[in-house]
Formats: C-alpha cells, sequence, structure tokens
C-alpha cells in the first residue's frame, strides 16, 4: 500500500515500519570504542575503463562512479546522476572525514550533459555540495526537507518528493520510494529531511536505485507496487558491526534477498569499496557477495559487482 513517509511527535520522519532513524548516541559510542576494524589501503588505482558509449535502442547505459554515484544514460530517455560525490571526503571539513580510496570511475569533465541528479539523502557520502556547485545542474530531485539544506549552500530550485510522489524527466517516470535508513547533517538535525531510493520508469522498461536502506519489507512493498524492474543499483557494503549496521545497511545475503524481493532482475551492487566507513575490509562486501549469490543459486550476470569506471550496457526489456 502507497503510503508517504510518517513522522513522530517531535516532528522527526519515521521509517515505513515505523521506528524511529538512527541510533541512540550510547550505541554510537559503543561502535566507535569497537576501532575501525579491517584497515583499508590508503588509494587503490584501478585500470582505466572505456569512456562511456550510449546505450542502443531498449537498453541502459550504467557507469559506475563509485559508492553510490551512477551516470545512467537511457535510450531516448533522459541522462541522469545519483548520488554524485566527486569529492576527496565525505564530510562537512575538506581536511578531515573519510578519504576515497579510489579516483572517480569517471572524470567530472567528461560527463555528458546531465538532465537532472537524483539524491537520495543528506549523508555526506550521498549529499555532496562540492559537487553540486561543480556540476551546476538544471534540475535536482530529492525527498522532503532536503532544498532547504541545499538552498543554505546556494543550490537553489531542488524538487522535492514525498514517499511514493511523482514527477517526470523527458520520458521517463521518477518515483520516490520508502528505504529504512534516516538522514542527518549534524548532530541536531537527525530526521528532519527525507530518506529514499529512486524508481525510474520509462516505456522500455524500470530501474531501481535503493538509496541507503536495512533490509526490510518495504522491498517487497517497492517491487508490488513499482516492479518489476529490469536493473537495480543496490547496496553491498559498510555494513559491520552487523548489531549497529543492521538498523541501516544491508549485508551482501540481504542485498540478494533485497534483488528478489523487489523485482530486479539484474542487480548492479554499489556502496563498497569507496569510503571506509565501517569495519569490514575493502575487498570483503564483494567476496560476501559472491557467497550469497552461490548460496542463492544465481550465475554472476544476476549480481553484478562492477568494475570502477565501467559502464554495463543492460536491456529494458
Amino acid at each position: 500500500m502507497r503510503q508517504g513517509a510518517r513522522r513522530g511527535p517531535d516532528g522527526r520522519f519515521l521509517n515505513p515500519d515505523g521506528s524511529v532513524s538512527g541510533h541512540p548516541l550510547g550505541q554510537v559510542w559503543r561502535m566507535m570504542r569497537e576501532g575501525a576494524g579491517t584497515p583499508w589501503p590508503r588509494q587503490v588505482q584501478d585500470p582505466a575503463e572505456a569512456p562511456p558509449a550510449p546505450p542502443p535502442p531498449g537498453h541502459a547505459a550504467i557507469t559506475f562512479i563509485g559508492h553510490a554515484s551512477f551516470l545512467i544514460r537511457i535510450a531516448g530517455g533522459p541522462t541522469l546522476l545519483t548520488d554524485p560525490v566527486w569529492s576527496d571526503r565525505c564530510s562537512p571539513l575538506a581536511f578531515a572525514g573519510p578519504r576515497r580510496a579510489r579516483p572517480p570511475g569517471l572524470a567530472i569533465e567528461a560527463l555528458p550533459p546531465v538532465d537532472a541528479v537524483l539524491l537520495s539523502h543528506n549523508h555526506y557520502d550521498h549529499l555532496d555540495v562540492r559537487t553540486l556547485r561543480l556540476l551546476r545542474p538544471s534540475r535536482i530531485v530529492t525527498g522532503l526537507g532536503n532544498a532547504t539544506i541545499l538552498a543554505r549552500n546556494g543550490i537553489g530550485g531542488a524538487e522535492e518528493l514525498d514517499w511514493w510522489g511523482e514527477t517526470r524527466i523527458g520520458e521517463a517516470r521518477i518515483t520516490y520510494l520508502p528505504a529504512h535508513h534516516f538522514s542527518a547533517r549534524a548532530i541536531g538535525d537527525r530526521g528532519r529531511a527525507l530518506w529514499g531510493g529512486f524508481a525510474i520508469r520509462t516505456p522500455a522498461g524500470a530501474i531501481f536505485f535503493t538509496g541507503d536502506t536495512a533490509y526490510g519489507g518495504h522491498l517487497a512493498e517497492i517491487g508490488a507496487e513499482a516492479g518489476p524492474f529490469a536493473i537495480g543499483l543496490i547496496p553491498i557494503g559498510a555494513y559491520e558491526p552487523r548489531w549497529f549496521m543492521r538498523h541501516v545497511h544491508m549485508n551482501p545475503e540481504e542485498a540478494v534477498r533485497a534483488r528478489a524481493d523487489a523485482g530486479v532482475r539484474t542487480a548492479i551492487a554499489m556502496h563498497f569499496g569507496t569510503f571506509k566507513l565501517t569495519q569490514e575490509g575493502i575487498d570483503e562486501p564483494a567476496r560476501a557477495l559472491a557467497g550469497a549469490r552461490e548460496a542463492a543459486g544465481l550465475p554472476p550476470g544476476a549480481f553484478i559487482v562492477p568494475r570502477f569506471g565501467e559502464t554495463l550496457i543492460l536491456p529494458l526489456g
């Protein structure tokens, strides 16, 4: 059943199951005391990939830039960017905070003209003001409460949607979808802006960009109400320690289940190997996904781990 986001008595947004978003401060301190976990290399240099090419009719070209940043080109439809982050750090500070382990898979100067940016939520690894100022997008679509944040930073005109709210970008119908996560840019604004994902539906077929989410019943609801999806961009990283992260992020086993629940034919992994946000090693999400995929009896092409900068040409029909 399609239902817009609800708010608690304090006016903060709630998760689809009615739970309060985020963690109590005591749990945050406990998690921090556990330490950073497996170290990551300071810098990984991936082989160069071919420049992204436009897709043939009936297809989409999906270029993995890193983390949750994708260039999506739809034949006969719009060209979109999801959660673009080209900055060296995902942080309010240019000199501190999580630093990129890999450079962006595509230089910002190499982007084709973009019709719109889709912003899932306001965390610094998804809503990057420095990148948006460079891009100067003609259109931004995001969740309730995020336009105010953008406007404070000199980025005006963002279009806000509630869960299940819709807009059109060319021939594509864009639906903002529920997610089980939270929002915050500072200590005191948790839950004041909405978080979510997107369905991109075209005459040729549909794409699901989950944004950040924990596993939950909302994924099956999305599959029933907005699916099936030819392509799904699904997170596989930032999941340890599990006692803490299971409330906000899926692990690879849950990502495989999410693919099935949402009715996704070809899943593409995201949210891994770019910024060290949690305790698992840099390569662990891809290894764990391979095991989860095999356990589910899926071929490798059903849930792809893209190379950084790789463009996947996939059918929409």
